[in-house]
């Protein structure tokens, strides 16, 4: 108030000193010092702007394709991925332990594991805030991951497959709650076992040390290539068995390095490695570390050819995880029970991956190659691997298995016409040549060891190991890029079988599966 009464007086000293000089008048003098007066307090209140206008002012530039959300404090962006599954599979009466009897009698059936139908397989929602430019924190969530009674992809035999899958009428000749499952009482109840809602929660610090960000929460850890990748650029419905060993969260730290025009990058983090690498006693995520030692991991990847006109891109790299898994008061417990959940042996766990990426250019630009081997080492938890000596353990699992280590890898590629020498053509081309236009051809096969048993002369303690290989024709169809995408994909399943000395089998589990995209 005494600030503008400040200014209106030193207006007024000059105006009147200015017209003095010029001859005015008194009155004229006091009639414009009225109307100056008017003016300054008409400035103060402003106009009345209608309430839609101002509602079109606040709106205006905040909504539609590609335009950020954006808050009080800070910046934020809400992304997320919709992807509906349906799928067919083959139907046969028993599983791949099927055609002898388990120490409780009965065969194994593939009743729970082989019934089509649609599925949410995924509904991420991802919130990202940029508190600051040099900090970034991101969460994510996914409630279609709480559903665990859907059989598993591209083998519907499951990434560790040791016991049998009884069906519910085999369980009420055993006795109630015998001879059962998981992935049977999974699919009864249609309950999940373990928290999955959270995904992802963590605090990234970036732009303080040249060419390094920081990561500190749960997230994946760097773990070779197509497991840490967005689920939304999948080249397959699913990833390969092999990689979805890496598709997992942990909690710990991880540093990343960029050098090179982000052509050489690398990691190195700790985590904390709850559970073990089989997954046979729990996830890694949304948990209590079960031990005091943490996993250490590095990772490097190197881009010798990047947009390198007709030599394309090219992706080579390597990652590797050691730890220590299990917790004991014990000095030896390898030959007794468990006293307590966590009461197992230590083990020298490993994980290792080394993928290479391809895409030329020239005149067969459009067309990639991809592959990756995966390695992983650990102990199972107790009681997980199913065998058939009696007396070895409860209804006959291991009860001192020991530690033993399984493989697997996968090579694919693919034919996207958008991106070959035949693009233009196409998109100028009539309505079917438009229509082609969005077409990626894919292939892949892979091998894993996901069948474990137990070894013949001495079950309670050795693992031996049998391969699954499948065969992925797929197709593509990008109607927006990956915002808007259909995927077909038909799974040839063949798993190894020892009909004659253990009685395993090659389950009819071929699959067919249309998976329908939407990102934002």
């Amino acid at each position: 108030m005494f600030t503008s009464c400040r200014y209106v007086l030193v207006l007024l000293l000059v105006l009147s000193a200015a017209k003095v000089m010029g001859g005015t008048t008194t009155d004229e003098l006091r009639r414009e010092v009225e109307d100056l007066r008017r003016r300054v307090n008409e400035s103060k209140r402003g106009p009345a702007a209608p309430i839609s206008d101002r509602v079109d002012t606040m709106v205006a530039g905040k909504y539609g394709p590609n335009n950020a959300v954006t808050t009080k404090s800070g910046k934020l962006e809400i992304g997320g991925l919709l992807q509906i599954l349906n799928m067919d599979c083959q139907k046969d009466h028993f599983d791949v332990f099927g055609l002898r009897a388990g120490s409780t009698g009965f065969p194994g059936t593939n009743e729970s594991v082989d019934n089509g139908g649609y599925r949410i397989r995924r509904a991420e929602l991802r919130l990202s805030m940029d508190i600051h430019e040099n900090i970034t924190s991101v969460v994510m969530m996914d409630p279609a991951r709480e559903a665990t009674s859907f059989p598993s992809l591209p083998s519907n035999q499951a990434l560790f497959k040791s016991k049998a899958f009884y069906s519910p009428e085999y369980d009420a000749a055993n006795g109630p709650g015998l001879g059962s499952t998981v992935e049977v009482e999974a699919l009864r109840t249609g309950a999940g076992n373990v928290p999955n809602l959270l995904q992802e929660a963590y605090i990234n610090y970036h732009g303080v040390v040249p060419h390094h960000d920081f990561t500190i929460g749960q997230f994946k850890p760097r773990m070779g290539e197509e497991g840490v990748r967005s689920s939304a650029y999948l080249d397959f419905a699913e990833r390969a068995m092999v990689t979805q060993l890496n598709d997992l969260r942990d909690l710990g730290v991880q540093a990343h390095g960029m050098w090179w025009d982000e052509r050489f990058q690398y990691w190195v983090g700790a985590f904390d490695g709850a559970g073990d690498f089989f997954g046979t006693s729990g996830q890694f995520q949304n948990r209590a570390d079960d031990n005091n030692d943490k996993d250490v991991l590095a990772s490097a990847m190197v881009r010798p050819l990047w947009n390198q006109g007709c030599w394309g891109s090219m992706e080579l790299g390597y990652s590797g995880q050691w730890g220590q898994h299990g917790d004991s008061n014990s000095a030896d417990i390898v030959n007794v029970d468990p006293i307590n959940g966590i009461n197992r042996a230590k083990t020298a766990a490993i994980r290792q991956a080394a993928w290479a990426m391809y895409k030329p250019m020239g005149p067969v630009r459009g067309w990639w190659l991809r592959g990756e081997w995966g390695y992983v080492q650990d102990r199972a938890a107790h009681f997980s691997v199913n065998a058939f000596a009696l007396g070895s353990g409860p209804d006959g699992a291991q009860a001192s298995a020991h530690p033993f280590s399984r493989q697997g890898w996968f090579a694919s590629t693919g034919y996207k016409l958008k991106d070959s020498v035949f693009a233009d053509r196409l998109s100028q081309g009539g309505f079917w040549n438009r229509l082609l236009e969005p077409v990626e051809f894919a292939f892949r096969f892979e091998s894993f060891q996901n069948i474990i048993t137990e070894d013949l002369t001495r079950p309670d303690t050795e693992t031996v190991l049998f391969r699954t290989d499948v065969v992925t024709l797929g197709v593509n169809y990008y109607v927006h890029s990956y915002n808007t995408r259909i995927q077909v994909n038909y799974m040839i399943v063949d798993e190894e079988q020892d009909r004659a000395v253990r009685g395993t089998r090659e389950v009819k589990d071929n699959v067919l599966i249309f998976t329908y995209q939407i990102m934002f």
